[in-house]
């Protein structure tokens, strides 16, 4: 459509050139090591190098292999240093570098990486490790003390679309010679394969620089995928009117909670009111209410038998009361945080949602409300369309069916193919699919399918589970539609995690996820208003 490779690299290297500044410590010396390959992710390096000569930094380009055409031209005319087939220039250039662009190796490279690509990013990576070594040994320890934070002797690595060694379609990493970097910037749209858990850890931050490619382009407008960002979610977010009543932030109803997971119940609803729900109420059974109720003063409560009481009602009968009369009242419902998988629990899940068929609010199922649904057949024909379902692997593989195939077990061919199965399963389903874990993936029935940009430990947690199917409720009974609601609630909680996680990911609690979640909300607020 009458943009030409030399058009967008222009683009890239000026996008790259910006970042790279930004990446350079204050009170360096600005002194930037580009290392270029053969193609065009290459030639992206080159422009980036000579615009941060022009700008007065000290830039080598290192040839992967000799290139000779006008951007290496360009870049010696605009004050670029260029190398190659020099290996112990390469290393005292990495063992003086301030920043790294790693600008080797693009799209189209397959793991393992070979040749003099593969040659110069071993020198890197020798050179880096030799930087990193202690140059002297304290001569005594204080024991009393805590430890003094050792500050890494090392540059800044920025990756140039892809890091060089990780592949874009599959994320897999050739971890023998790939660069860690602590920023990757990509052009126009993210890679799939820089949103996988094996390739994290080599992204660093992600960056996303347009190449003002024409908006009607069709192989753009065709995707149907995207990633969740800040700007997306910020529009999302429910307005507070000033004439607004509990009953305009909605109720939301939390069926959950047993004696052996008493807190899951409490967190979800804790999670519901931070996020902005007019009114949260949990049915749970007696023993549930009795330890969670003086904590929650803002939460009401629907008790629910246990047995325990001479002449009280069955829970059948309870469920069905629950389900005609008090689950109409909710603007969204939510089931199976914390509900253990003992068969009256089963009961209670199953009786409520074929006693309100027709009259069920928006649902989300977590937890073992999930496993209850993965005892039955064909399911998904027993509740409404556009469900939120919120598994995490273990859980979406027995939805699925998965058994044991080529080696792998269920779970680890849901977390093999998470955009695919995610998006497969929502479309058979007729149900909007929350896949968690590192890059959490939602999909619809209708083939959109969002993901996080997140993988961050500190939610891997009990509780945090809890946290987002609770978050989810809220927003559906504020009003969002299923998929929106799923998504703003995944990218919040993610967020909040992430605060979380200060100072360290080892100690972070659900509870500290929900602590932080004003602060993050607010953000998106004052960032709604900027714009």
């Amino acid at each position: 459509m009458g943009v030409s490779y030399a058009q967008m690299m222009a683009r890239a290297g000026r996008a790259t050139a910006d970042l790279a500044r930004q990446l350079l410590p204050p009170d360096s010396a600005g002194r930037v090591l580009v290392l270029v390959g053969h193609g065009n992710n290459g030639g992206d390096g080159l422009v980036a190098a000579r615009h941060l000569a022009e700008q007065g930094m000290s830039v080598t380009g290192y040839l992967a292999r000799e290139r000779a055409d006008s951007l290496v031209e360009a870049a010696r005319a605009g004050g670029v240093t260029i190398l190659s087939d020099a290996p112990e220039a390469l290393r005292q250039r990495v063992l003086e570098a301030d920043l790294i662009v790693d600008a080797l190796l693009g799209t189209g490279a397959k793991p393992p990486v070979r040749g003099g690509a593969r040659e110069v990013l071993l020198t890197v990576r020798r050179a880096l490790e030799e930087r990193a070594m202690p140059t002297d040994q304290p001569t005594s320890y204080n024991l009393s003390a805590l430890p003094e934070p050792v500050l890494p002797n090392r540059p800044r690595i920025l990756a140039v679309d892809m890091p060089s060694g990780v592949d874009a379609d599959s994320g897999a990493v050739d971890s023998e010679c790939a660069l860690r970097a602590d920023a990757t910037i990509t052009f126009e749209a993210v890679k799939v394969g820089l949103l996988t858990a094996s390739a994290a850890e080599y992204v660093g931050a992600l960056h996303v620089a347009p190449l003002d490619l024409p908006p009607d382009l069709p192989e753009v407008q065709s995707v149907r995928h995207f990633v969740i960002d800040s700007a997306r979610v910020a529009a999302l977010l429910p307005r507070r009117p000033p004439d607004a009543n509990k009953g305009t932030f909605g109720k939301a109803l939390i069926v959950g909670g047993s004696e052996r997971y008493i807190g899951a119940a409490g967190l979800a609803a804790q999670a519901a009111y931070r996020i902005g729900a007019g009114l949260v109420t949990v049915a749970a059974p007696k023993p549930v209410i009795a330890a969670l109720a003086s904590a929650l003063p803002e939460v009401t409560w629907l008790p629910l038998p246990n047995g325990g009481e001479e002449g009280e009602k069955t829970l059948t009968d309870a469920a069905i009361s629950l389900a005609l009369t008090e689950v109409p009242d909710y603007s969204a419902l939510l089931i199976g945080v914390g509900m253990g998988r003992a068969l009256n629990a089963f009961t209670l899940i199953e009786t409520v949602l074929m006693q309100a068929e027709g009259q069920l609010p928006p649902l989300v199922i977590d937890a073992d409300g999930l496993n209850m649904l993965a005892t039955m057949d064909e399911w998904w024909a027993k509740i409404p369309p556009n469900t939120i379902l919120t598994p995490h692997p273990g859980e979406m593989a027995r939805l699925a069916k998965l058994r044991p195939e080529n080696g792998l077990t269920p779970v680890q061919q849901v977390q093999a193919d998470r955009l695919r199965l995610a998006a497969e399963k929502a479309a058979q389903w007729r149900c909007i699919v929350v896949l968690k874990g590192a890059f959490t993936v939602i999909a619809t029935p209708q083939g959109e399918v969002a993901i996080l940009p997140f993988a961050e430990p500190a939610l891997a947690r009990a509780g945090t589970g809890d946290v987002l199917a609770g978050m989810i409720v809220g927003l559906l009974a504020q009003g969002l539609p299923p998929f929106e609601a799923a998504l703003s609630a995944a990218y919040l909680h993610a967020l909040s995690g992430r605060l979380a996680a200060i100072p360290t990911r080892s100690s972070a609690l659900a509870q500290d996820v929900i602590a932080q979640l004003p602060k993050v909300i607010a953000a998106l607020e004052r960032s709604r208003l900027a714009r």
